[in-house]
């Protein structure tokens, strides 16, 4: 009988990963990064480690959104106060001061809620423009608008 395989923390070998968000629609985006960051592409993917790669994401103002969820999509927080919500669109946010907020969103919601998810967060690198300072890391290209013809709008 053969045994379970089962990463330590040790075994783990991390890469780094560069993903340009220009014209990619941005749930595949989210989703495809969101995998890379768990380490589900991996055979050595174990649920409770730490086993993803480190991935750096350029271009992020130009992500771009289907339909009309750049005027429809509301994010909502509340400052504690009565009568406290408040909410920006998209288009707001992508238009504004910190357009990499808008892919961070969609890639942190679709990690595993508590200590795991937020460790695997902090391998997250995103920058609105394609600048970025991690080129001593040598990250490898992932060509995510070339994988699928509708990730690409």
């Amino acid at each position: 009988m053969t045994k379970t395989y089962s990463a330590k923390p040790a075994d783990v070998e991390k890469k780094w990963i560069l993903v340009d968000a220009e014209d990619v629609v941005l749930g595949r985006l989210a989703s495809i990064v969101a995998t890379r960051l768990r380490g589900k592409h991996k055979p050595t993917f174990t649920p409770h480690v730490d086993g993803g790669d480190n991935v750096i994401v350029i271009n992020a103002r130009k992500v771009k959104l289907t339909g009309n969820k750049r005027e429809n999509d509301i994010f909502y927080w509340h400052t504690g106060y009565p009568g406290g919500i408040k909410q920006r669109t998209k288009a707001q946010i992508l238009d504004g001061k910190f357009p990499e907020r808008v892919v961070e969103k969609a890639v942190e919601r679709m990690l595993p809620r508590g200590p795991l998810g937020s460790r695997v967060f902090g391998n997250l690198r995103v920058y609105p423009d394609a600048t970025h300072p991690h080129e001593a890391q040598q990250p490898e290209v992932l060509d995510v608008a070339s994988m699928n013809p509708k990730n690409k709008r």
